[in-house]
């Protein structure tokens, strides 16, 4: 029957290359097909791809019944610095942390040693008047007038996204929920993180560069895959769509758009279960996958038959190899090394 949804697909956008993978599930077959990537809107080449492929398996669009895919959009927009335009509303007294972050030097003996630069600049660092202690009782309540204030002069300058994150919200959200209410009454153009729903943990440097990098990428994800998502239904397909997550599990589009800070490691995660997957089925547990693309090369340690994974992960970093030199983001992910040195897609074997 031409309508059953027999296919699956997989999709990987890299920064060369664009790679895809059709599976019949009665069969076992599976066919692949490479497009060059295109940066500036990267569907088209996932479109073009996907027409191609589809094209040469004989199979419509119609028949796919699921669509996982993989980008490295997310890490890309945050190490070049191509997210939105963003505010911080904190706790007054607080709007430095995220540039003073902690205590910890990377490099004890480097008189010159660079910090990461934050993503919101100083000017738009928000110190708000409200205060909760550390058991979650109030102990100053919200200045909501403060706060139309606040997003008045927001708009006027052109601001797009916004991160609150309060002082103990992860034991009281209530006046971050609060903070969102006003922005949605407001500014409803504004997209907004709070730091009780995105990193929900003690440790107010961690939580609050998370939320920011979370929404400072969040107009960028969304608009990317809603993109993604005309032009599969434009294909024909009406099946599910699910995004690929640092963790190795999927989401669907709707969480995607949302939480966009845990799709840090979206495509190199599923290169590694790859790996560990392929481990398992020739008796090799232990692991060392080397996953080379045409701009990163990236490696993870498989044990047991699994990727190591971690709750804490650094993006951005001044120095690639120096742990504290980047951004700290409080995000499940698989652990693996990534290097700027691609080059894999034109190697050969002498």
């Amino acid at each position: 029957m031409q309508s059953e949804k027999r296919y699956r697909a997989g999709i990987d956008i890299g920064g060369t290359f664009t790679d895809l993978v059709l599976i019949d599930d009665e069969t076992g077959r599976l066919a692949v097909g490479k497009v060059l990537s295109t940066p500036e809107d990267p569907s088209e080449a996932v479109e073009e791809g996907l027409i191609e492929l589809l094209g040469q398996e004989g199979v419509e669009a119609g028949r796919l019944g699921t669509v996982i895919h993989g980008t490295t959009l997310v890490t890309n927009a945050l190490i070049e610095r191509k997210g939105a335009a963003t505010a911080l509303l904190t706790t007054e007294g607080f709007r430095d942390a995220v540039a003073i972050g902690t205590e910890h030097r990377y490099d004890m003996y480097d008189v010159f040693i660079e910090k990461p630069e934050p993503l919101v600049p100083r000017s738009l660092r928000y110190g708000v008047r409200e205060r909760s202690l550390d058991d979650g009782s109030v102990m100053l309540d919200l200045d909501e007038e403060q706060i139309r204030s606040i997003v008045k002069e927001l708009r006027e300058r052109g601001v797009r996204a916004v991160a609150v994150s309060f002082l103990h919200s992860f034991r009281n959200p209530e006046h971050e929920r609060r903070v969102r209410e006003i922005l949605a009454e407001q500014a409803p153009e504004m997209v907004v993180s709070i730091s009780s729903e995105v990193a929900p943990e003690i440790r107010e440097y961690e939580r609050t560069s998370t939320t920011v990098a979370n929404v400072y990428t969040r107009p960028l994800v969304e608009g990317y895959l809603h993109s993604l998502e005309d032009r599969l239904r434009r294909l024909g397909y009406r099946g599910s769509l699910y995004i690929m997550l640092s963790n190795g599990g999927t989401a669907s589009v709707k969480t995607a758009c949302r939480y966009p800070v845990r799709l840090l490691e979206s495509g190199p995660a599923a290169g590694a279960l790859a790996a560990a997957f392929y481990g398992r089925a020739t008796d090799f547990s232990d692991v060392l996958s080397f996953d080379m693309g045409g701009t990163t090369a990236k490696a993870c340690l498989i044990e047991g038959g699994e990727p190591l994974g971690t709750n804490e992960f650094e993006v951005a970093r001044v120095y690639r190899f120096k742990k504290g030199s980047g951004l700290p983001v409080k995000a499940a992910v698989i652990e693996m090394i990534e290097i700027g040195a691609g080059g894999g897609s034109i190697a050969s074997i002498g």
